[in-house]
């Protein structure tokens, strides 16, 4: 898996953790998870793309 990839992958996780920290400790905000959705279709496309070539 190149690079970028992995650091798609990583930012994901991450991004995960910070987004359900932000939910227990404040509260839910739709616009969060829609983001970490996308982002996440993202990396799950790059990883895709990149296992293809």
């Amino acid at each position: 898996m190149p690079r970028s990839t992995r650091s798609m992958m990583v930012l994901t996780l991450a991004m995960l953790v910070v987004i359900t920290a932000y939910t227990v400790a404040l509260g839910s905000n739709g616009w969060l998870w829609f983001g970490w959705v996308v982002l996440g279709l993202t990396a799950i496309g790059m990883a895709a793309v990149s296992r293809g070539t």
